[in-house]
C-alpha cells in the first residue's frame, strides 16, 4: 500500500533524520572508545541505509535500529584499538551536517504545509 505523497514525504524526513542522528550516535561511541583496548570502530553506510529505508517506507515498515558494522581498513594500534580522533570527527561533522539539512527541509514542509492550511485567510 503506497502512503499519500504529504505523508511519504513526512516519513522520508523522519528517516533521514533519524539516520543521521545514529550515525552522530555511532562516531561519539567511537570517540568514547578511544582508550579501550581492543576497540573497534563501528559505522554505517548512509546511503545504502537510506535507501533501504525508502523502500520500508514504501513497504509499510517501522524504521529499524541501525546494523552497525566494523570499519574495515583502518590502522590498529598495539592495543587492538582502531579508533581514529580525526575521522570520528569528520564523521561526525558529516552527521551534524545531514542533520541540519534535515531540519531545514523539515521546516520547509511544515510551511508549505501551513500556508496551504491558511491558504484562504490571505
Amino acid at each position: 500500500m503506497s502512503l499519500p505523497i504529504e505523508t511519504r514525504k513526512g516519513e522520508q524526513i523522519a528517516r533521514y533524520l533519524d539516520l543521521s542522528a545514529n550515525e552522530g550516535k555511532l562516531a561519539a561511541a567511537n570517540m568514547a572508545n578511544i582508550d579501550t583496548p581492543g576497540y573497534r570502530a563501528v559505522g554505517i553506510d548512509f546511503s545504502q541505509e537510506m535507501r533501504r529505508e525508502l523502500q520500508g517506507i514504501d513497504r509499510g515498515e517501522e524504521f529499524r535500529a541501525l546494523p552497525s558494522r566494523p570499519i574495515d581498513g583502518l590502522v590498529s594500534r598495539p592495543d587492538g584499538n582502531n579508533v581514529s580522533m580525526d575521522r570520528e570527527s569528520l564523521s561526525l561533522a558529516e552527521a551534524q551536517l545531514r542533520f541540519k539539512t534535515g531540519v531545514a527541509l523539515w521546516r520547509i514542509d511544515q510551511q508549505r504545509i501551513s500556508d496551504a492550511i491558511h491558504v484562504d485567510g490571505k
